[in-house]
């Protein structure tokens, strides 16, 4: 049993909700896309921005992928936005030398205006930076970590060919606490080749003595034909499905038991984190980055295959460098595909992530923002829904949805209900499974 606030969980719950569904960082999903947005649709979006009141009062959120172009943005959406978030990402951007990072922030502080109380982070290999290179991180104004370690299980990091001692990741976390960075995220991965119920449970009783600030707990997804390098990975290392579900479990139980609390989505955080305390006040949101402390705001992406949203807008750049650079030498954006929200899809939009991040829907709030009658626009969903109802996951109350303690841990099967392209497409294997 794992032992929410005051729900128990049983893991036969949990395999009946061990299927594949969508992150919903995004509505419609990044899978919905078409090759019919183009740059044109992408530039209408950018222009409409400028001359729009969003300029003026809602912050930019930036994804950077490198490599990225440095002026085309700003042509068209003007200088001095202002920023409250970045995020640096896409692999192990620690591979790149102090010398290019002060090139890329340096671009970036002359195209945008970065926000005092912005959160910036950095996704961080452990094997690429040190106690020196921390000091080049904080001084060029990342005030967020977050540490690829997957696991500390020596057998299970050389069966993924990603071998990183315990003792340096330890060493690296007490040097940024040193420097005073904000907020410290570990991101760990169960399913792993050679892992065992018994090997997560130890590398926790590691984590619990590192006590990160925040904790990403993903499922492995073994797909060699998208990613090259899992090739060298042999499937029959990879635990078996029992062994997987009986990991979650663990897990959860032992994460929320050191006293982390369940943001929601592989996501739990320490009480007095800002990611824990937005979630309390009900100020969380949902980004292409995933949970989020800043308002629900423009994002742009940069670099090969991000995606941004602007408006009612989604884009994605072009996903190999030939294709990127081609694009950039006719001096063309790089958008190779995105696509523009329909009234249904802002609606259903709206609705999901309500329930993905305050776990409560009114009724009234749709209506009024949408013009629709709820009950009667979202009848079938409402039927569907009452199955999670007797199952304790959700309550439905006169005046909205409320997602119960026990239904957190499955708030993507909640959000799935109203998700109008999965009732149409049943075929769900690309995605991940949502536990």
């Amino acid at each position: 049993m794992i032992e929410s606030a005051a729900a128990p969980i049983s893991e036969s719950l949990i395999r009946q909700y061990d299927v594949s569904g969508p992150r919903y960082t995004s509505y419609p999903t990044a899978d919905r896309f078409v090759e019919a947005f183009t740059s044109d649709d992408y530039i209408q979006a950018l222009e409409q921005r400028r001359s729009g009141a969003a300029a003026m009062v809602l912050p930019l959120s930036l994804y950077i992928h490198i490599p990225f172009c440095e002026s085309l943005h700003t042509r068209h959406m003007g200088l001095g936005q202002v920023v409250s978030q970045l995020h640096l990402g896409g692999g192990s951007p620690t591979f790149m030398s102090d010398a290019e990072l002060r090139e890329l922030m340096g671009m970036l502080k002359r195209n945008f205006t970065f926000s005092p109380g912005g959160e910036y982070s950095i996704e961080i290999d452990p094997r690429t930076i040190d106690a020196s290179r921390l000091d080049t991180l904080a001084e060029l104004g990342f005030n967020r970590l977050s540490f690829g370690v997957q696991d500390f299980d020596p057998a299970v990091q050389k069966a993924v060919h990603r071998v990183q001692p315990a003792e340096q990741v330890f060493a690296l976390v007490a040097a940024a606490r040193q420097r005073g960075f904000e907020s410290i995220n570990v991101d760990l991965i169960y399913g792993l080749p050679e892992q065992t119920p018994e090997s997560v449970n130890r590398t926790l009783a590691q984590i619990n003595q590192l006590k990160p600030d925040r904790i990403a707990l993903y499922a492995y997804a073994h797909l060699p034909e998208r990613f090259k390098p899992q090739r060298r990975i042999s499937s029959v290392e990879i635990p078996t499905a029992a062994s997987k579900i009986s990991m979650l479990a663990n897990s959860m139980a032992a994460l929320m038991a050191a006293g982390y609390v369940y943001i929601g989505m592989d996501h739990f955080a320490l009480p007095n984190d800002s990611l824990a305390v937005a979630k309390r006040q009900g100020r969380l949101h949902r980004n292409f980055q995933g949970y989020s402390t800043q308002p629900d705001c423009d994002m742009i992406g940069l670099g090969v295959s991000s995606i941004g949203r602007v408006g009612a807008t989604y884009s994605q750049n072009a996903k190999t460098l030939e294709d990127y650079y081609d694009y950039l030498d006719q001096g063309q954006f790089p958008v190779v595909r995105g696509l523009a929200l329909t009234r249904d899809d802002l609606v259903r939009r709206a609705v999901i992530m309500a329930l993905m991040c305050q776990g409560r829907l009114s009724f009234e709030s749709i209506e009024l923002a949408y013009l629709v009658n709820f009950k009667s626009y979202f009848a079938k969903e409402m039927e569907t829904m009452q199955t999670q109802v007797e199952q304790g996951l959700v309550e439905i109350e006169d005046g909205g949805i409320k997602v119960t303690d026990k239904g957190w841990f499955f708030v993507r099967a909640v959000a799935m209900v109203f998700d109008r392209y999965l009732q149409t497409d049943r075929t769900r294997a690309r995605f991940s499974k949502i536990l």
